[in-house]
Protein backbone atom coordinates (compact mmCIF):
# COMPACT_ATOMS: atom_id res chain seq x y z
CA UNK A 1 0.00 0.00 0.00
CA UNK A 2 1.33 3.43 -0.96
CA UNK A 3 1.71 6.32 1.43
CA UNK A 4 -0.10 9.52 0.50
CA UNK A 5 0.44 12.93 2.09
CA UNK A 6 -2.77 14.53 3.40
CA UNK A 7 -2.95 18.13 4.60
CA UNK A 8 -5.51 18.70 7.35
CA UNK A 9 -6.95 22.14 8.11
CA UNK A 10 -9.30 23.44 10.80
CA UNK A 11 -12.39 24.93 9.20
CA UNK A 12 -13.32 28.43 10.37
CA UNK A 13 -16.94 27.39 10.85
CA UNK A 14 -15.92 24.31 12.86
CA UNK A 15 -14.77 20.84 11.98
CA UNK A 16 -11.94 20.04 9.60
CA UNK A 17 -11.17 19.79 5.92
CA UNK A 18 -8.38 17.95 4.16
CA UNK A 19 -6.72 17.88 0.78
CA UNK A 20 -4.44 15.44 -1.02
CA UNK A 21 -1.84 17.65 -2.73
CA UNK A 22 -0.72 14.88 -5.11
CA UNK A 23 -4.26 14.59 -6.50
CA UNK A 24 -5.55 18.02 -7.57
CA UNK A 25 -9.13 18.62 -6.49
CA UNK A 26 -9.17 15.76 -4.00
CA UNK A 27 -10.67 17.31 -0.84
CA UNK A 28 -13.14 16.40 1.86
CA UNK A 29 -14.49 17.64 5.18
CA UNK A 30 -15.90 16.32 8.47
CA UNK A 31 -16.74 17.36 12.00
CA UNK A 32 -14.10 15.15 13.66
CA UNK A 33 -10.58 14.07 12.70
CA UNK A 34 -11.65 10.41 12.91
CA UNK A 35 -14.45 10.99 10.40
CA UNK A 36 -12.17 13.15 8.26
CA UNK A 37 -9.64 10.36 7.84
CA UNK A 38 -12.36 7.95 6.74
CA UNK A 39 -13.65 10.56 4.29
CA UNK A 40 -10.15 11.16 2.90
CA UNK A 41 -9.79 7.50 2.02
CA UNK A 42 -13.17 7.49 0.28
CA UNK A 43 -12.45 10.76 -1.55
CA UNK A 44 -9.05 9.52 -2.72
CA UNK A 45 -10.50 6.27 -4.02
CA UNK A 46 -13.16 8.24 -5.91
CA UNK A 47 -10.70 10.75 -7.36
CA UNK A 48 -8.38 8.00 -8.54
CA UNK A 49 -11.25 6.03 -10.08
CA UNK A 50 -12.34 9.12 -12.04
CA UNK A 51 -8.77 9.81 -13.16
CA UNK A 52 -8.36 6.21 -14.36
CA UNK A 53 -11.66 6.31 -16.22
CA UNK A 54 -10.76 9.61 -17.91
CA UNK A 55 -7.40 8.20 -18.95
CA UNK A 56 -9.11 5.19 -20.48
CA UNK A 57 -7.43 2.81 -18.11
CA UNK A 58 -10.66 1.18 -16.97
CA UNK A 59 -12.69 -0.97 -19.34
CA UNK A 60 -16.17 0.31 -20.06
CA UNK A 61 -19.10 -1.88 -19.06
CA UNK A 62 -20.66 -3.71 -21.98
CA UNK A 63 -24.16 -5.18 -21.85
CA UNK A 64 -24.25 -8.94 -22.09
CA UNK A 65 -26.29 -10.65 -24.79
CA UNK A 66 -29.78 -11.43 -23.62
CA UNK A 67 -29.11 -9.67 -20.30
CA UNK A 68 -31.47 -7.21 -18.69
Amino acid sequence: MATVRVTVHRAQEGGYWAEVPAVPGCMTQAETVKDLLANVREALEGCLAVAEAKAGLLPTAKPTEGGT
